[in-house]
């Protein structure tokens, strides 16, 4: 069955989370400066992390999980359980975030009432994102080439 799985190599999957790790550090400097939270291009960048965040995790998500939940060796399908509901948290992470700090009557814009706690969230979320790439690379990641044996495509 693999309807809806494009090729996709590990060099792609680094590629979209070297982009992420840059665009939610450009953020963060951004963000420490209240006056830099209004701006158009921070919103920008800040939609253009979030799709590429969720572009990411559906991609994975559609690609690497069914290997390793497919295997029979139970502490494989039970990472790729933890990979899923992590992928599940981060997405409710980024709906909540979404909801408190953009109107829905702009758009395109962030409603950074109280800084402290935009800034504060704000870390959080990057961090909790920043982790999550990290434990892909270092564990998802080389658990799917040693089942595949494939060095160059992940799906």
């Amino acid at each position: 069955d693999k309807q809806g799985v494009e090729m996709i190599t590990y060099e792609e999957l680094h590629t979209q989370n070297h982009d992420i790790t840059e665009l939610s550090n450009v953020l963060l400097y951004l963000f420490r400066d209240r006056s830099m939270c209004d701006t158009g291009t921070c919103c920008e960048l800040f939609y253009r992390y979030v799709g590429k965040v969720k572009e990411h995790i559906d991609l994975v998500e559609k690609n690497l999980y069914s290997k390793l939940l497919a295997h029979d060796n139970h502490d494989i399908q039970e990472l790729a359980r933890n990979f899923m509901s992590g992928s599940q948290e981060i997405k409710k992470i980024i709906a909540a975030y979404i909801k408190a700090w953009c109107p829905k009557k702009q758009p395109d814009s962030l409603a950074v009432a109280v800084h402290d706690r935009f800034l504060k969230e704000s870390e959080e979320m990057f961090e909790i994102i920043l982790h999550r790439i990290q434990n892909e690379t270092e564990r998802l990641y080389p658990l799917v080439k040693e089942i595949s044996g494939d060095m160059e495509k992940a799906a």
